[in-house]
């Protein structure tokens, strides 16, 4: 079984950056990359694994059980008598959440304020890429 890896583009597009970023890490030595027989650079999966987890654990985490945050750009928030609806795009991802309008109004959420997405669920389905 041959180890799986991915071209630096790939890595890029999972890790909501720029080719050029991913390829600075790697010159930098903060990845591990190797070359194919076309010269092209190939990460391995377990290695950007455990730079993601590296990089994760190195981010401040506020006092809160939710762990999964994702740092975006609010695109829209629609509000009515109660209730506000908000979508964030962070990296390749669009979140959307409901809350009290009074909420989003302490916030000062609008299009263009950068924000942190937090998610606690109970309930994560997982599935295979192309699946």
């Amino acid at each position: 079984m041959t180890e799986t890896t991915f071209r630096i583009s790939e890595a890029a597009a999972l890790l909501g950056v720029s080719a050029d970023t991913v390829r600075r890490w790697v010159d930098g030595g903060r990845l591990a990359a190797s070359r194919d027989e076309h010269g092209h650079r190939l990460v391995p999966a377990a290695e950007l694994a455990a730079f993601v987890r590296a990089e994760a654990g190195q981010a401040e985490l506020a006092s809160s059980s939710a762990r999964n945050r994702m740092r975006g750009i609010v695109t829209d928030v629609r509000r009515d008598g109660v209730m506000a609806q908000v979508e964030i795009q962070a990296g390749p991802f669009r979140l959307v959440s409901l809350m009290s309008r009074e909420a989003a109004d302490e916030l000062g959420l609008a299009p263009g304020v950068v924000a942190d997405a937090v998610v606690k669920s109970t309930n994560v389905v997982v599935e295979l890429a192309g699946q």
